[in-house]
């Protein structure tokens, strides 16, 4: 007995994006009988048409399950993003409206978030009740300000938020959404960053509410000065805060007898590519400040001053060694 296997087989791109852009007009309302037949007739002109078109009504399906309503109709109907939507919907049939996953689910979010940035950029924002948020390399974030709350949501990333007192309702709070739980500001500086330990919250003025998903009972008041990890059942890891973690927000990584290894896997965050430690020099250490806008320059740096060498394969491939001996 043969199995069908198409459903396997990854749809073209270019078959893809004919899909997609047919299923924008006709929910666009662009719908008409002579529009109505010639997509009918693109269906039936190639069994590859089809499939793909079932493959991106499969995503349009899933689409409008996700959090957020995110649909097809209101992607077409977006002010802004258009292009990108556009990008998202076809990489998603290209990899298979059958099959969908949490990760697909996080690559909507992203690709959709209301604010973005790069590996290696940084990015401030003014949001509308004069609230300042300052996002980390690699972060994508949501915002939803609606009678009631001030409402963050961090897909990805770190943020630096300086919160302001409402402009418009004094009595809406202000609060940080993470897949772990959520986060409300007393009259504070914090910031979160996602990890795959949890959300750190670190907190330089004020004070910060956790409360974790999972158990939203389990309040947890983190004051000025202090640091911890909101996980969904809980926190953990409550601490004095490192007066240094917030050295980003100047462009700036401080390291005080941090190990080798983890000032480079923190550097990598503001570098495209892969940076490698082999293990025999993962516990040296190293101590200074160095420039984020400059990664090439932090590793002349530490090669000169540690016994290591650095190799680059390529500009996206860096391996950190021992130095041999001359």
């Amino acid at each position: 007995m043969s199995l069908d296997r198409s459903a396997e087989v990854p749809v073209a791109p270019e078959i893809a994006d004919q899909a997609v852009r047919w299923l924008v007009e006709l929910q666009a309302g662009a719908d008409s009988d002579s529009m109505r037949h010639a997509w009918e007739r693109w269906r039936q002109e190639n069994p590859e048409h089809e499939r793909a078109w079932q493959q991106i009504e499969s995503v349009n399906r899933r689409l409008k399950d996700l959090p957020g309503a995110l649909s097809i109709s209101v992607l077409a109907g977006a002010r802004k993003g258009r292009r990108r939507s556009l990008k998202l919907l076809v990489a998603l049939a290209v990899g298979g409206g059958a099959a969908w996953t949490a990760k697909d689910a996080n690559l909507v979010r992203e690709w959709m978030a209301d604010y973005g940035t790069k590996v290696g950029e940084r990015r401030t924002i003014d949001l509308a009740d004069g609230t300042e948020v300052v996002m980390n390399t690699d972060t994508a974030l949501d915002v939803k300000f609606d009678g009631t709350n001030r409402v963050v949501r961090l897909i990805r990333g770190e943020i630096m938020v300086t919160t302001a007192p409402d402009r418009q309702s004094p009595a809406r709070p202000f609060l940080v959404d993470t897949e772990q739980g959520r986060m409300r500001a007393l009259g504070t500086r914090f910031s979160v960053r996602l990890g795959e330990a949890g959300s750190g919250v670190a907190v330089f003025e004020g004070a910060v509410e956790l409360r974790p998903a999972d158990n939203p009972a389990a309040t947890l008041v983190v004051p000025a000065g202090r640091q911890a990890t909101l996980i969904r059942d809980g926190y953990r890891d409550l601490a004095a805060l490192d007066e240094s973690s917030d050295a980003w927000t100047k462009g700036m990584i401080v390291a005080s007898n941090m190990p080798l290894g983890v000032f480079l896997a923190e550097l990598s965050r503001h570098r495209p590519g892969r940076v490698v430690c082999a293990p025999e020099v993962a516990r040296l250490r190293v101590s200074g400040t160095y420039p984020l806008s400059d990664t090439d320059r932090v590793f002349a740096a530490i090669e000169r001053n540690l016994p290591i060498k650095v190799e680059r394969f390529t500009r996206y491939w860096v391996s950190v060694k021992p130095r041999q001996p001359s």
